[in-house]
């Protein structure tokens, strides 16, 4: 089978038609830019993605990265990709010319990291955790600290993590040990170990430059002591130059379910003087700063979840389309001729739940980095604003809700294949256990749900909140106004109203019982997943039935704007009325799990 990455016409519809990314050179930023230039770019991405990341997907996975007690060792083809996403100027490509970059728009990148993901989503771990560390660096870090690490960054010399997690204390930030003694020369000594650190070590870079999270001795406890401090696996020399061996150590490779060619690392620090760390911004307010590349990790994750379930999906297309298997229920004829796959109802159903959460959590992907350019290029201050505010808000969503159903779609897949599904002979279960680390990665479901409701929606009064609202509900007028997705209108609208009132009640129950008001925080994040992904089909679907209206409409583009419109039927008829058993849950405050005793298990 030679199955396509992604689907060519889907990035042209969600680029060019729902986000109007070809007003961007419009902006004084990118005026040199233009839509030929994102797509040069975006094939340039794809060639890369095919070429160099597709051909060691399966090698990677069935060939773990080693370590001999003094050196990681990968694959070849590792070094080989990163060595063409890097040559090809992606690693600064969100960077203005006179830094080295290409003055890249934000979704323009994430749609050609989009590619690679579907490729190979380990290797491609490596390449956006060193971007998110560079503009880290980049937004925090002193003039001195931007000078010495941030061109070797850019040009692919050095690589890039985040330390967060400690062995103790998981996502317990809060609680982190690890600690950072000052030194009468301005820099710190980091003693702590830190675990699952993805892209800890390494045979790529002849540098890696850890950003890690500790505590200066002496600082308050909790969030409010965390500092942010900048930890190269080689010291830096002031001419750029690589120095002596900073006292960090790989303890030793864990060995994943999936992202096998993406190393994961404990990592000691300081076992014999300390580890040379530079303070980055102010003492204990590292988290703060933390968070951006977080958030940016977390919407890389969405991304990387959506692009999994979307090979998936394109693979069990492929197969039903091509198996002949069985007969509809109605051919009485065991000698007629087999129908494929493709022609059996339940294999639609799987199929369309497929094309609904990989097609849909690509957009919510799409939309997330076209706002992250919004918050910082939109035309006015108001735009930049909404912007902001709704990213902020839909980020938990962006990070979860593909990981959760692009997880699913996956499993879907391998059901499609059937006995071939699960096998190694066939693709689609190493997306599945690939794509399953995500629902974990860059938090486990619960953290989003609790932040997302004991944060992100009352923050502010409510402010980001009031701008789904508004632009959700702007969603729902225009299509009442278009005859083909009129029918969708009424039950978006309801499903708004019972977000409302079911996030009113919980806000009102936190104020005085936060446990029980987040006991079931989980469940509200699928319920606002499932609505926010009803407006984005709902606008994909006035969308097509736009374009269907064109005279003279290719027949391609007319199956494919067919396609949406029953995609968005099958997601209104099948998974928003979901939502109604969920807040009924939700508004009885229901205890079940929150009054569990442990001895009882």
């Amino acid at each position: 089978m030679n199955t396509p990455l992604l689907n060519e016409r889907d990035i042209t519809f969600l680029l060019y038609e729902l986000l109007d990314t070809a007003s961007l050179p419009l902006r004084e930023r990118y005026r040199e830019h233009s839509r030929d230039i994102f797509n040069a770019t975006l094939q340039t991405a794809r060639t890369i993605a095919e070429k160099y990341f597709a051909n060691h997907n399966a090698k990677g996975d069935a060939n773990e990265p080693t370590f001999d007690g003094q050196n990681v060792h990968l694959i070849p083809e590792t070094k080989e990709a990163w060595d063409a996403f890097s040559g090809a100027g992606f690693l600064a490509a969100g960077y203005d010319y006179d830094e080295g970059g290409l003055q890249l728009p934000e979704v323009i990148l994430r749609t050609a990291m989009a590619y690679t993901n579907a490729a190979n989503i380990s290797t491609t771990g490596y390449l956006f955790l060193s971007i998110g560390a560079a503009n880290l660096i980049h937004a925090f870090g002193s003039p001195e600290q931007k000078t010495r690490f941030l061109p070797p960054m850019r040009e692919g010399r050095f690589a890039g993590t985040m330390a967060l997690t400690e062995p103790a204390q998981g996502s317990a930030l809060a609680d982190i040990r690890t600690y950072a003694v000052p030194q009468d020369d301005g820099t710190y000594r980091l003693f702590g170990q830190k675990m699952f650190i993805s892209g800890g070590d390494q045979s790529l870079t002849e540098n890696i430059v850890h950003m890690v999270l500790a505590r200066i001795k002496g600082a308050p406890a909790g969030v409010k002591g965390i500092s942010l401090f900048i930890c190269p696996k080689f010291l830096v020399n002031e001419d750029g130059t690589t120095g002596n061996r900073n006292d960090v150590a790989l303890a030793g490779l864990l060995h994943k379910m999936g992202w096998r060619n993406t190393t994961s690392t404990v990592l000691n620090f300081g076992e014999q003087d300390g580890a040379v760390g530079y303070l980055v911004g102010e003492p204990h307010k590292g988290l703060n700063y933390m968070f951006q590349m977080m958030n940016e990790a977390r919407i890389a994750v969405g991304l990387g979840a959506a692009a999994l379930a979307y090979q998936g999906y394109n693979h069990s297309l492929d197969y039903a389309r091509n198996r002949p298997q069985g007969r509809l229920p109605s051919s009485k004829d065991p000698l007629s001729k087999q129908v494929n796959l493709i022609a059996h109802a339940d294999v639609k159903r799987m199929l369309l739940a497929q094309k609904v959460y990989a097609e849909g959590s690509l957009a919510l992907c799409l939309l997330a980095s076209s706002l992250f350019e919004d918050q910082s290029t939109a035309p006015d201050a108001e735009a930049r604003q909404r912007a902001a505010l709704l990213l902020d808000l839909l980020t938990p969503v962006v990070k979860s809700w593909p990981s959760k159903y692009g997880t699913k779609a996956n499993e879907l897949a391998m059901q499609v294949l059937g006995g071939s599904g699960y096998i190694r002979e066939y693709p689609v279960e190493q997306f599945y256990r690939d794509n399953r680390l995500n629902p974990i990665h860059e938090g486990a479901e619960a953290i989003h749900g609790i932040d997302l409701l004991g944060r992100k929606v009352g923050q502010q009064q409510m402010a980001g909140y009031q701008v789904f609202r508004d632009t959700v509900g702007a969603t729902i007028a225009e299509s009442e106004g278009v005859e083909a997705v009129r029918e969708f209108a009424a039950p978006l609208q309801t499903a708004m109203a019972m977000l409302d009132g079911v996030t009113r009640n919980l806000l009102n129950v936190m104020a005085g019982n936060p446990d029980l008001g987040l006991a079931n925080a989980t469940v509200y994040l699928d319920l606002f997943g499932r609505v926010t992904m009803a407006w984005l089909w709902l606008k994909q679907a006035v969308v097509a039935a736009n374009g269907l209206s064109v005279e003279g409409l290719p027949e391609a583009d007319r199956h494919f704007y067919q396609g949406k419109l029953h995609a968005t039927r099958y997601f209104f008829h099948w998974e928003l009325p979901e939502t109604g058993p969920m807040a009924d849950l939700l508004n009885r405050m229901d205890s079940t799990c929150l009054d569990m005793e442990e001895a009882w298990f």
